[in-house]
């Protein structure tokens, strides 16, 4: 595994977002009986949609060589896994619906994620080379789980979460502000990776390409 401990300016401001999330407790925010927070998911959701489109249209993994294609097309999945999980597999907009559906839609989309694994040996190959080959940007890949270990901290009222939680009125709040940088620390993870395999395709056509005579 390579990593990479380049401190970009992305990386820099989602730093010092997660710094101050804690801090928007003690502005006495109107949160509107619970309209604050629903907007925050609402967005959210509409993130984590956008991240799977944007996957599979920058990086068109149909087109992508064997490894490749069954890898993006994983990965596309994994966006819709995490905008399922984050919308409780659709209940939260549907909640008259029979809850036999949203656990259908919830068995689905994991079963997606994991039988790829099992059953394509192209995609693991290509998951082992990313894991060997690919520099992984450390401080972005901090940031982002840090995001997340913290939101979860907060949610579960675990040891640590009177750091990050000055005032448990806006507990659901600070859960939400956090899962924004570790959203936003995904979404640039997985554009580096497109855009090295890019970057890679244009190598690999215009070294191929006949030098013509001057």
């Amino acid at each position: 595994m390579k990593l990479n401990t380049q401190l970009t300016l992305p990386t820099l401001i989602l730093g010092l977002v997660i710094v101050a999330i804690p801090f928007t407790a003690n502005w006495n925010l109107p949160l509107l009986n619970g309209t604050v927070v629903r907007w925050i998911e609402n967005g959210q959701a509409l993130w984590l949609l956008f991240g799977a489109v944007f996957t599979f249209c920058y990086i068109r993994p149909l087109s992508r060589p064997e490894g490749e294609k069954q890898f993006w097309l994983w990965a596309a999945v994994w966006w819709l896994v995490l905008l399922g999980r984050s919308t409780s597999w659709g209940r939260d907009y549907f909640p008259e619906q029979p809850k036999i559906l949203f656990r259908s839609i919830s068995v689905v989309l994991i079963a997606m994620i994991i039988l790829p694994v099992l059953l394509s040996k192209r995609l693991r190959q290509d998951i082992a080379r990313r894991v060997r080959n690919e520099p992984l940007p450390l401080w972005l890949l901090a940031i982002t789980a840090g995001a997340f270990l913290i939101s979860d901290t907060v949610e579960h009222h675990r040891l640590l979460a009177p750091l990050f939680l000055h005032n448990a009125h806006y507990g659901d709040l600070i859960e939400e502000l956090y899962e924004l940088p570790f959203m936003a620390g995904l979404f640039l993870i997985n554009l580096g990776f497109m855009q090295r395999d890019k970057q890679e395709e244009y190598s690999t056509v215009h070294v191929g390409e006949p030098q013509l005579a001057e």
